[in-house]
């Protein structure tokens, strides 16, 4: 036994069954477990703890105390190595002492008392431990740092509400103490762990690991509608066999046969915690006829355990398993714990209590489900080849062919479809076909969250006529620069003789301009901030003269010394043909006219200008290569430069360097000859020239789009077939997607088109309600208006050759409430039998009364059938018959 403060030992058994990804551990009656333990010879030892609440003791105080908590009870386990000296410890503590043993250990008490009571003649059906309820019980566990005590919660967020209770009644009591005994090596694991962390990171606060527990309740018979799940001999084997077997009046054999009776497919899945996503897939895919009527079946023989790709069948035999239960005779709801642990391993992101996305799950199953199944044993390598002008009937048969060639399944046979992808190359018109296969459709949603981009743009005069004006436009998504610039010319009234110059501000200078007609908009963030200058469009050769601010102000990282910083928005305007200090000043000066305060005491040129030193040669200043270069040359010797005492000077500087800069004298000839003819000028700013304007409109320039938290947007509506014209419509690749033109022999962003080509007999959409960028996620609550009878996709099918009907009908919707990263998921389901929907919100399952109520805001995943022409629900039969329902 480990005393307080020993070193565990890395190879103990104890730790070895811990770790033990599909081990289950048991929480059973102290007595019962000794009973077995004596009598089976099971020789381990266990490690004991004394129960004690966390503030209020007595039950009456506890229950009043969860009620106005968040439900969550909190004790803590303290170790009573005490206990283990007296022999006759568990007795006195009575039918308060329980002990927590792993499954094999579990099995091994449970043979041990089954086949007592047959040796003693007893019938099995009449005794208390053939009534007995397993209630699983998610608990969250951490170590009291510096001490062997374990501190554990019972959070009503991770248990169902009667679990909630019943765990509170079991480990509270106002007489008796309450003591657990750790035959599992569950808590040695947990502590060794916090020891192992506590020298890498001293100061880390406590850290909390899930564990579930299944109570095994003797003490209390079963009722209709309990929250447990009657034993019966099966539950708790693991066996196949027996859970499919007799005692649900299925005749199969025990590798999972054929099942010749089934019920009504009318039964629950109890939550886990937070695996809603699950049961909502599940349910769908549990009541779709073709899979109904496969894993009922001898499916067994179509296991290929040799795939590398899939988990040697376990998958499939797990959902086999998981749906025979659900088509049960007189079954009820029940937890798809050995499935989730089957899946986990195939897809390990499911494992744990996290919420995901059921149509993600829905993909991982069918792709686990299909390897399992994969009829190819060793499959062929294939070359896909470029059309190269061959007819499309010929390539698609030829994809199709190499597809089947190495995958050959019943997944592939009833959900599998095709789809054409053409790209093209925007410059060298390089055309690329290919024929893929798809599990589902993945549908945009025309909504306007998706299909628009609201932007705000600032537009400033050049001329000083006009002071900035933002305005708000309506933008494409997947819109150019051209695109931003032509709806905001509508905007501000753009006349034909003028241009716009549109530019990112950042920190008080132009970061960069937007001059490239085919740069993509989304390239834009929602917290950059853009500038649109109107200029003459009969200038764009001609040179144009940018004008930043700047002033003095107090830094803290300087301990409060003043120094130069910009400030507002930069100015701009065009510059004639001959330049110098004067006319620099005078277009500042035209350009600030809006800003003028409201009493208009500025100075004239006399009393802003001072003397500087004489220059007695001409100057010629190269400033960059390959930036802004600029020449200045001064004839006049003794001339007065621009501001020393009214409130402003004026620098020469380079885009690219903008140290070192060149003070600008009244009479310098400036020469603009860098390429992009833009001449960058910094004005200085004094406190007596700052008072003369107000620059609160070039400090206040607003965000591109500014997010409001809680904003409620308007109720969306659109048809299924308009999220298919999205889907089908021609549209540029991202800047992430870019395409490597085999033509050109560079990634190129092409324009990309799909069309559908074949269909599946299960048609699978996926409406794309979840949206992430670098930036944002959201979710489109748009209303989607699927047609339920008769989805009618014939004028969507490319290929005229087939001979398969393109109707479908709706038979089970996967429904997502809420909003990003939770919310809730359930499930509709059409009933062929008593042809009736019904909803399935994990453990509850109930009918509904009008057809209509299916279609909301919350549909998230359809599942259609392939029907002849415009044929019925009504008319299609599967293995449901009223004479079993």
């Amino acid at each position: 036994m480990l005393a307080a403060g020993d070193a565990p030992s890395t190879s103990s058994p104890a730790l070895e069954a811990a770790a033990d990804e599909d081990g289950r551990v048991f929480l059973v009656q102290h007595r019962w477990w000794k009973e077995a333990q004596e009598g089976a010879g099971i020789d381990v030892h266990g490690v004991p703890y004394a129960v004690a609440p966390s503030g209020p003791t007595s039950y009456s105080q506890r229950m009043f105390s969860l009620i106005m908590s968040d439900y969550t009870a909190t004790f803590v386990l303290h170790r009573a190595d005490d206990l283990a000296l007296q022999p006759d410890a568990p007795a006195k503590a009575g039918a308060r002492s329980y002990a927590l043993v792993a499954a094999d250990l579990f099995d091994k008490a449970r043979s041990w008392h089954l086949d007592s009571l047959k040796s003693n003649g007893k019938n099995l059906f009449l005794t208390d431990e053939a009534s007995v309820n397993i209630y699983p019980l998610m608990l969250r566990v951490s170590v009291t740092r510096g001490t062997n005590a374990l501190t554990v919660k019972i959070s009503k967020k991770d248990n169902s509400a009667e679990n909630f209770k019943r765990a509170n009644k079991i480990l509270v009591s106002d007489l008796d103490p309450v003591h657990i005994w750790d035959f599992s090596g569950r808590t040695t694991f947990i502590l060794m762990n916090e020891w192992n962390r506590i020298p890498q990171d001293p100061r880390s606060s406590d850290q909390e690991m899930p564990l579930e527990i299944q109570f095994y309740d003797i003490s209390e018979p079963t009722a209709n509608g309990a929250t447990g799940k009657k034993d019966e001999l099966a539950l708790t084997m693991g066996s196949s066999a027996l859970s499919n077997g007799s005692i649900m009046d299925m005749d199969l054999d025990s590798s999972g046969g054929i099942c010749k009776q089934v019920g009504s497919g009318l039964i629950g899945l109890d939550n886990l915690g937070n695996t809603c996503f699950m049961n909502s897939a599940v349910q769908c895919l549990a009541h779709t006829s073709k899979l109904v009527d496969y894993f009922l079946g001898d499916y067994h023989k179509e296991i290929n355990p040799h795939n590398p790709l899939g988990l040697k069948g376990e998958l499939a035999y797990s959902f086999g398993d998981l749906l025979r239960k659900i088509w049960a005779i007189d079954g009820t709801s029940f937890p798809p714990r050995q499935f989730k642990a089957r899946l986990a391993r195939f897809a390990p992101q499911f494992n744990g209590f996290n919420q995901h996305d059921s149509q993600e799950l829905l993909a991982f199953l069918l792709d686990g489900l299909h390897e399992d199944l994969n009829r190819v044993k060793r499959k062929p390598y294939s070359e896909a080849k470029d059309a190269d002008g061959r007819p499309d009937e010929e390539v698609a048969d030829e994809y199709w062919g190499n597809h089947l060639a190495r995958n050959d399944s019943i997944i592939v046979d009833t959900c599998q479809g095709q789809y054409k992808s053409t790209l093209v190359c925007p410059l060298c018109k390089k055309v690329s076909i290919t024929f893929d296969p798809f599990m589902y459709l993945s549908l945009p949603l025309p909504s306007s969250a998706t299909t628009t981009r609201t932007m705000t743009v600032t537009v400033f005069s050049t001329d000083g006529t006009t002071g900035p004006c933002p305005y708000t436009v309506n933008v494409s998504q997947s819109g150019y620069t051209k695109t931003l610039i032509d709806v905001l010319s509508n905007a501000c009234s753009l006349r034909d003789d003028e241009r716009l110059l549109v530019a990112e501000v950042y920190n008080g200078s132009l970061l960069r301009y937007l001059e490239e007609p085919s740069e993509v908009i989304s390239l834009i963030r929602d917290g950059d901030r853009l500038v649109a200058y109107r200029l003459p469009k009969d200038s764009e050769d001609a040179p144009i003269v940018v004008f930043k601010n700047e002033r003095m102000e107090s830094s803290l990282s300087s301990f409060g010394r003043k120094s130069w910083k910009n400030f507002g928005t930069p100015l701009v305007s065009n510059l004639p043909d001959t330049i110098n200090g004067r006319t620099i000043y005078d277009l500042f000066l035209k350009l600030l006219t809006p800003f003028r305060a409201l009493k208009d005491d500025t100075p004239d040129v006399d009393q802003i200008t001072g003397k500087s030193s004489s220059v007695n040669e001409t100057s010629d200043i190269d400033m960059s290569s390959d930036a802004a270069e600029c020449s200045s040359t001064n004839n006049n010797a003794g001339e007065d430069d621009i501001m020393t005492e009214g409130g402003m000077e004026f620098f020469l500087n380079s885009e690219r360097f903008p140290n070192p800069r060149m003070k600008i004298e009244m009479d310098q000839t400036i020469t603009v000859s860098n390429s992009k003819k833009r001449l960058l000028v910094t004005v200085s700013w004094q406190d007596n020239g700052l008072k003369q304007y107000n620059f609160d409109p070039l400090d206040s320039l607003p965000e591109v789009f500014k997010t409001v938290l809680f904003a409620r947007r308007p109720q969306e509506t659109c048809s299924l077939y308009a999220c298919l014209e999205a889907f089908i419509k021609e549209e540029p690749l991202g800047p992430e997607d870019m395409w490597y033109c085999p033509g050109c022999k560079e990634h190129r962003q092409a324009s990309k088109k799909l069309d559908l080509w074949r269909l599946p007999e299960i048609l699978i959409i996926h409406l794309k309600r979840f949206s992430y960028s670098r930036y944002t996620k959201n979710k489109l609550d748009t209303f989607v208006d699927f047609p339920i009878h008769d989805l009618d996709l014939s004028g969507y099918i490319r290929d005229k050759s087939g001979q398969m009907s393109n109707h479908y009908q709706l038979y089970a919707v996967s429904n997502h409430y809420g909003g990003m990263g939770g919310g809730h998921y359930t499930a509709y389901v059409y009933h062929e039998g008593k042809k009736k929907w019904y909803d399935f919100d994990d453990r509850c399952v109930q009918g509904l009364e009008k057809e209509d109520t299916i279609k909301t805001s919350a549909a998230y995943v359809l599942f259609y059938r392939r029907v002849q022409g415009d044929s019925s629900l009504d008319t299609e039969t599967t293995v449901v018959s009223d004479s079993t329902t």
